[in-house]
C-alpha cells in the first residue's frame, strides 16, 4: 500500500540549489493518490536556472559570477566553472557526455547572445550575458576587494606558446591576479594529459583558478576525469581565454558582441573558425525550425486560451521508490508546491518517478529544476524516471530539451510503481 506525503507550502526562495538540466504513452497517467497542494506563482521569485535546449543557465549578473569566484577561491570551496556558448549547445545535442558535464557544473553562465535572445523568446529571460573572457578579465583587472588575496592562477592548454605569453602578460599587468604556472600538454587524449604527474604539478603551484583549454568537449571531459583530483577550488575550461591573455588575439568591441556579431570578429581574428561557425549555424537552424518556433507558436496561442489551472503537485511512496506527480500549469515563477515537492524528492534516498500525465503547460524554469533535480539524484545513485506523460508534456519536454527522460520513458512505464 501506498504512503502518501502532503507538500505543505513554505516559502522556499530556491528549491534545488547547486552545490552547482520510446515515446511517453499517449495515455493520462494515473494520479498519485492522496492530497493535492496548489500554490499562486509569485512574480517576485527568480527563476534560479532556466534550461535552454537541454542545457541549465544559472540567472545569474557578471557581479554575480565575479563574487560567486572569488568567494569559492577564498573559502577554498570547490566551483566546476561552465559557460557553455552556442557551440556548447550543439555539441551537447550530439554528446550526452559532454552535457552531462555542463549539468555537472557547480556554476552555469551563457556566453552567447543567441542563448539571451532564446531566453527572451521563452519568457525566461536570463540577466545578461556572463562570458568566461569577460569574467576573466574582471577577475585580473578589477581592484581586490578588502582581505582578498590575488587569485593564483594556472593555464593548461592552449596553442603553443600562449599559456607562457599569458603567463607572462598576467604577472605584468595585474594585482588582482599572478600565475603560478603554464603547460601545453599537447592534443593527446584524455587519458594520456592526465597522468599522476601532470596532476601533481597543478597541485604543488598551490591554483587557485585553474583555466584550461584543450577544445570544448576534450576540455570538460578533462575536468570530469580530474577534477576529484585536482586541489584548485576553481576549474574551468576557457578556450579562448589563454589566446585573449596571451594578446595573440584580441576581442570584439563591446558594441560588436552585444549585437551578437562576435563570431564575425572571432573569424577575422582566426580564419579557420568559420568552418565551426557554419556547422553550429545550420545546426542552430534545425534547432530554431524543429523546436523553438513550435514552441513559440504553441506560447502565442496559449495566450488567448482560457484560464490554466493552477499547478499541484502530490508526493507518494512505495516501496523504496517516490512518485512525483505534478499537474495543472507550471508557471514560470515556480509555485511553492511545486517546490517543496522537488525538494522533497532531491532527498529521497531511492529512485523517483516523474508523473506529468496531467500537465498543461511548463517552461524553461520548471525544465531547469527537473534537469537539477536528475543531477542530485545521479550524484547519489539514484535514477528519475519519467512515468507518465501528456501528449502536451511530451511535445514541451522535447521543445526544452529533455529528450533524455523521453526515451527512457518506455522502459519506465512498464515498472514504474
Amino acid at each position: 500500500m501506498s504512503e502518501t506525503d502532503v507538500v505543505r507550502l513554505p516559502a522556499i526562495r530556491r528549491a534545488l540549489p547547486l552545490e552547482r538540466p520510446g515515446g511517453a504513452s499517449s495515455a493520462p497517467a494515473r494520479r498519485a493518490p492522496g492530497r493535492w497542494q496548489a500554490a499562486p506563482a509569485t512574480d517576485s521569485r527568480s527563476p534560479g536556472v532556466v534550461c535552454i535546449l537541454g542545457l541549465p543557465f544559472d540567472a545569474v549578473t557578471m557581479q554575480d559570477a565575479v563574487r560567486r569566484v572569488r568567494d569559492a577561491v577564498r573559502s577554498r570551496r570547490r566551483l566546476f566553472l561552465s559557460t557553455p556558448n552556442l557551440n556548447f549547445l550543439i555539441g551537447c545535442r550530439r554528446d550526452a557526455a559532454f552535457r552531462q558535464s555542463v549539468i555537472d557544473s557547480d556554476l552555469s553562465t551563457a556566453d552567447g547572445m543567441p542563448l539571451i535572445w532564446m531566453s527572451r523568446l521563452l519568457r525566461t529571460p536570463l540577466p545578461g550575458r556572463v562570458t568566461g573572457a569577460g569574467l576573466f578579465e574582471r577577475l585580473r583587472d578589477e581592484p581586490l576587494p578588502p582581505g582578498h588575496a590575488p587569485i593564483r592562477v594556472y593555464f593548461f592548454g592552449g596553442p603553443p606558446g600562449a599559456a607562457e605569453a599569458a603567463a607572462r602578460r598576467v604577472n605584468a599587468q595585474s594585482s588582482a591576479m599572478v600565475c603560478v604556472g603554464y603547460e601545453s600538454p599537447g592534443f593527446g587524449p584524455v587519458d594520456d594529459l592526465s597522468d599522476d604527474e601532470t596532476i601533481a604539478r597543478i597541485n604543488a603551484r598551490g591554483t587557485d583558478f585553474l583555466v584550461v583549454a584543450l577544445g570544448a568537449a576534450k576540455g570538460q571531459a578533462w575536468i570530469q576525469r580530474n577534477r576529484e583530483r585536482l586541489q584548485a577550488p576553481v576549474i574551468s575550461h576557457l578556450g579562448a581565454v589563454v589566446n585573449f591573455a596571451a594578446g595573440t588575439v584580441s576581442r570584439a568591441p563591446e558594441w560588436v558582441q552585444r549585437a551578437g556579431l562576435e563570431w564575425l570578429w572571432r573569424i577575422k581574428e582566426e580564419p579557420a573558425l568559420w568552418r565551426r561557425y557554419a556547422r553550429d549555424g545550420r545546426a542552430l537552424l534545425g534547432l530554431v525550425f524543429g523546436r523553438l518556433l513550435p514552441h513559440l507558436l504553441w506560447l502565442r496561442m496559449r495566450r488567448s486560451a482560457d484560464a490554466d489551472a493552477p499547478a499541484e503537485a502530490a508526493v507518494s511512496r512505495d516501496g523504496e521508490a517516490v512518485r512525483l506527480s505534478i499537474r495543472g500549469a507550471v508557471p514560470d515563477a515556480i509555485p511553492a508546491a511545486v517546490d517543496a515537492a522537488l525538494v522533497q524528492c532531491a532527498g529521497h534516498a531511492g529512485p523517483v518517478w516523474l508523473d506529468l500525465g496531467e500537465v498543461d503547460h511548463f517552461g524553461p524554469a520548471f525544465a531547469g529544476r527537473l534537469v537539477q533535480l536528475e543531477r542530485m539524484l545521479a550524484a547519489g545513485g539514484r535514477p528519475l524516471r519519467l512515468a507518465g506523460a501528456s501528449p502536451g508534456a511530451r511535445r514541451l519536454l522535447r521543445w526544452n530539451g529533455l529528450d533524455s527522460l523521453l526515451e527512457r520513458s518506455g522502459a519506465a512505464r512498464a515498472v514504474a510503481p
